[in-house]
């Protein structure tokens, strides 16, 4: 393959190029003949065969079967190790941290759930986090050592000036001014710290509903309500981290909320927030409002509001109310963003389906001038630990992956 404009064409950086090109092909496509990677990379035969030569001998691709269904011998197939690298994702709640540990394919080989039970957590969070990389490690049959590279999603988001933890006040412990520096000692791989909503972006970004967009706005509700903003491709944290801090965002319709660092909550939030619903239905007449932790009543009152037979009533009426709610705090996002795609995440959002898509969608033609395409989020099982994971995998890959050393 050819060097972009500016890169230096040594023969050094030319095969570590293809060798990176064939790589991604092999993630891609999964088991492929040197025949087909020459075809998708435009190398010639003997220039491919050297190239695999050198990544099975390197231990980044193993030989594996051959082709079939064609006549004449089948053809030699090439995969990526597996076990060539592997990362570790961990999401972070006020009630559990879940760990996770996949190989360099992807592939989840390892997950471990350590719960926290209460507001007061008496284990250390640096051991809470130890513990659960450890479960997850030993799940997977490997040592810590093993692990390139952990990426750890929490509410909130580490303010780059202080290192504290900001806009997460309900997660207890996680606020010492020390507390980075004390899992940097204690975590003998490169650790990173992101938004948990951010992470849910990333995991849609790669694996679902965004895949292909550069500019895209993920509106999150599950335990709290967020946003996350990709803009030109990648992640816009904002000054101090909070951008798309949108719970606080004052709002039409609810009360406005003063000196929300304190109170941890804002308009957006009290109006369209999972633990708005419950009242919501009974207000409109829902009577069989079920018990548990907020969240989860939430998702089961939309999901059984987007059901077909939902017409109308009390039920259609939530709905309703919950997709103008939305839109509401939606309108001002696209306004200022402007952008090609938002997708509803979370599962107060996709418990809704497309019943809840098409309201939000239909409300926010009224409310904003521009027309983003909307669409509920594919990523619906643990998307911040999938997208925890795919963080520390790109970094992962890119180092694992450089032949030019």
């Amino acid at each position: 393959m050819a060097g972009t404009a500016g890169t230096p064409g040594t023969p050094r950086v030319l095969r570590a190029m293809n060798d990176r090109a064939a790589l991604d092909l092999l993630l891609e496509h999964g088991p492929l003949s040197r025949t087909r990677i020459g075809k998708l990379t435009g190398l010639s035969k003997p220039t491919a065969s050297q190239l695999l030569a050198r990544l099975e001998a390197a231990g980044l691709v193993l030989a594996g079967g051959t082709t079939e269904g064609r006549p004449g011998p089948g053809a030699q197939l090439y995969e990526v190790n597996p076990a060539a690298a592997y990362a570790a994702g961990i999401d972070v709640t006020p009630d559990r941290v879940l760990a996770a540990v996949a190989d360099v394919t992807g592939r989840t080989v390892g997950r471990y759930e350590l719960p926290t039970p209460g507001r007061r957590a008496a284990t250390p969070v640096v051991q809470q986090v130890t513990d659960a990389l450890d479960g997850a490690v030993k799940a997977a049959g490997l040592a810590r050592d093993d692990v390139h590279r952990l990426v750890i999603g929490t509410p909130g988001a580490f303010d780059p000036g202080t290192g504290r933890l900001r806009y997460a006040s309900h997660l207890p412990g996680w606020h010492s001014p020390a507390l980075l520096e004390e899992l940097a000692a204690a975590l003998p791989m490169p650790v990173e710290y992101e938004n948990d909503v951010n992470l849910a972006a990333v995991a849609e970004q790669r694996l679902g509903a965004a895949r292909g967009h550069e500019d895209f706005v993920l509106l999150w509700n599950q335990e709290g309500l967020g946003a996350a903003l990709v803009l030109g491709g990648r992640l816009h944290r904002g000054w101090t981290g909070g951008a798309g801090e949108v719970g606080f965002l004052p709002v039409p319709g609810a009360p406005l909320v003063r000196k929300v660092s304190r109170t941890g909550s804002g308009g957006f939030q009290e109006l369209a927030g999972s633990q708005a619903l419950a009242g919501l239905a009974r207000e409109l007449g829902v009577t069989d409002v079920p018990s548990g932790p907020y969240p989860e009543v939430a998702a089961t009152l939309v999901a059984r509001a987007a059901r077909a037979d939902a017409e109308d009533g009390p039920h259609r009426r939530l709905l309703q109310t919950y997709a103008t709610r939305l839109a509401t705090g939606l309108a001002s996002l696209v306004s200022v963003l402007d952008p090609e795609l938002v997708v509803l995440s979370g599962t107060s959002l996709t418990a809704g389906g497309e019943a809840l898509r098409d309201l939000v969608r239909d409300e926010l033609e009224e409310l904003a001038a521009s027309r983003p395409r909307l669409a509920v989020g594919d990523v619906t099982e643990h998307p911040v630990l999938r997208g925890a994971l795919e963080s520390a995998l790109a970094t992962t890959r890119d180092e694992v992956f450089d032949t030019s050393r």
